[in-house]
């Protein structure tokens, strides 16, 4: 080996090893899909330049006609009609102003925001909707929330747990969908301001001029003001009512602290009712159209007139009147709460605020007498019931304790004739101990709406454990044959009412004494699809009995003889019942005041 090849193997030596560079690996790419998305849709413009365009201008006049449908929404069923469409939205127009004025991010933001913002407006819009269909009302944001539980449970008990659960998903499915379609029809109409910034300057000063002419010389079409500002009206109207019901909470405390009768002692209430076998009794649904519809009003008549002179045979005589319920269409306890409270309980806040207070209800004061046992019978409660205590209520008997093995009608977990001869066997046969009087309160609910299928009257001897009623309840029409037919839910409705009637007015033949006084009443009218959408708040209320000194006692209020009230008879609001009703039966006020 030379010198220099020497010299050379030896430096190599001396230098370190170096690590061996790994040598990457090319790496496998994927298109992602929205790329390959793009790519194709880029190729097929190209391709298909003329049927691009006219698929966009389409895509452009559905987004226009999405937005301004919701814009000029209405919220009432009744005023849901081709021409309510037909208008010019100032929202719209102002809103094109700020759009095109704006650099591309912020209104791009903007436009998004607001495409949900008019979203959570249109669904708004739809809840009033339903709940002015149903409760004769508007949606309340801040309380009727806790309703949405109510009435999955009442589909639910109609319909069945899987339509139910199928309904609920296309309900949520659908709000979605509507946000994101808003959001994006709202982000594609300011694209296209922003693309065309003279044109859409121009024609949203001609819309601002055309909306203010409309506005100023009132112009219409069908009826209908051609200029809109339904969205800006709905919103402002929404912030009052939430407004309105925070102020109201607070007042209404104040008011359920005042009580006329609330520190009368126990020895001056009702001392004419004493040895007295009290019925208080509540038919679902029996409201005043039950009596005056042409459609439901013929049978409902004729039964009212055959109960009061069976009645009469029997010995009972009865009044009857008015009284303005508090609610509509549902949410019954409202109406329950407010004839015993005297109060008016429009609201659930309200019903929460009455039933944490002591102020007295009509119940608990038979019960401060010292001199009545007091029992609640109640197959329409299915769950723990804490309103026992502010009702004075010494035993509740719920949808589970009554022995009940026959089927379901609908929401309906029994029918009321069996609920009454449950009555009579566990309660009204026994006597009270210690030589005490009954106060009982009675929820009857064959009534309640779908009313379908509705029972039938059996034999009262052969109700047995209520098997009985399976094939009633098999032939009878199916919940959602009813709901869907407005003429067959009237019609039905009515035979419904015509059934609690017999059923408590035959056991009160059947079982009641020379000692029984039974009040009844509606809750409320139906939903307003049935009794109309103007009909009244009123519902029907008789006092039966068959010591002629009890009705005496209320000659003075100018009700009717009999079962049915006449048309002109007096009408009250429901939150007057309990202090006439104390009074008339010799009570003392002895007021608490807040």
């Amino acid at each position: 080996m030379s010198t220099r090849e020497s010299a050379v193997a030896e430096a190599e030596a001396a230098e370190p090893e170096q690590p061996a560079v790994p040598v990457p690996r090319p790496r496998r790419t994927f298109p992602r899909p929205w790329t390959a998305c793009s790519a194709w849709a880029r190729r097929w413009r190209e391709g298909h330049p003329g049927a691009a365009r006219g698929l966009s201008v389409t895509v452009t006049v559905l987004a226009a006609l999405v937005v301004v449908a919701a814009l000029v929404m209405p919220n009432s069923v009744v005023r849901l009609k081709p021409s309510a469409f037909v208008r010019i939205p100032a929202e719209a127009v102002i809103g094109a102003a700020v759009l095109i004025a704006l650099p591309r991010r912020p209104r791009v933001v903007l436009a998004a925001v607001s495409g949900v913002a008019l979203g959570a407006m249109t669904v708004l819009n739809a809840l009033d909707m339903g709940f002015k269909q149903y409760l004769g009302r508007g949606f309340n944001v801040v309380l009727d929330w806790s309703l949405f539980g109510d009435a999955e449970s009442y589909l639910e008990d109609s319909l069945g747990r899987t339509e139910t659960l199928a309904a609920v998903a296309g309900v949520i499915a659908a709000v979605l969908l509507l946000f994101v379609l808003l959001a994006l029809s709202m982000v594609r109409l300011s694209d296209l301001l922003a693309r065309h910034t003279g044109i859409a300057t121009r024609g949203t000063l001609i819309a601002g001029v055309v909306w203010i002419t409309c506005t100023s010389l009132g112009l219409r079409i069908s009826g209908v003001p051609l200029a809109s500002d339904s969205t800006a009206t709905a919103l402002k109207a929404q912030a009052h009512l939430v407004s309105a019901t925070l102020k109201d909470e607070a007042e209404f405390r104040k008011v359920a602290r005042v009580d006329a009768f609330g520190n009368t002692p126990g020895s001056q209430l009702v001392p004419d009712l004493r040895g007295k076998d009290m019925i208080f009794t509540f038919i679902e649904s029996y409201g005043r159209s039950a009596i005056e519809d042409p459609i439901m009003a013929p049978g409902v008549d004729s039964t009212l007139d055959a109960r009061t002179k069976a009645l009469a045979k029997a010995g009972f005589h009865a009044k009857s009147g008015w009284l303005t319920s508090a609610t509509y269409g549902g949410s019954s306890w409202l109406g329950h709460s407010t004839t015993m409270s005297g109060l008016w309980i429009s609201n659930q806040q309200r019903y929460r605020t009455v039933m944490a207070s002591d102020h007295l209800s009509l119940t608990e004061a038979f019960e401060k007498t010292g001199a009545f046992d007091t029992v609640g019978v109640m197959p329409g409660v299915q769950k723990a019931w804490p309103e026992q205590k502010w009702y004075g209520l010494d035993k509740v008997y719920n949808a589970f304790e009554l022995g009940y093995k026959g089927p379901k009608f609908s929401w309906s977990t029994m029918p009321d004739q069996y609920a009454l001869q449950q009555y009579q066997e566990r309660v009204h046969s026994k006597k009270p101990a210690d030589g005490k009087a009954r106060m009982s309160l009675l929820i009857l609910t064959s009534s309640h709406q779908p009313w379908a299928p509705i029972p039938k009257m059996v034999g009262w001897d052969q109700l047995g454990d209520g098997s009985v009623f399976k094939g009633i309840q098999a032939a009878g029409n199916k919940p959602a044959d009813v709901i869907a037919d407005t003429t067959k839910s009237r019609q039905e409705y009515g035979k419904s009412i015509q059934y609690s009637v017999t059923a408590l007015t035959e056991w009160l033949t059947r079982y009641g004494s020379k000692d029984t006084v039974l009040v009844f009443l509606g809750d409320h009218q139906p939903i307003a699809r049935v009794s109309g959408n103007h009909a009244s708040r009123d519902v029907p209320v008789s006092i039966v009995a068959k010591n002629p000194k009890v009705l005496d006692k209320i000659a003075g209020w100018g009700w009717t003889d009999g079962l049915r009230p006449a048309h002109n008879a007096p009408v009250w609001k429901m939150s007057a019942f309990r202090d006439r009703f104390l009074t008339a039966y010799g009570s003392t006020p002895h007021p608490k005041k807040g």
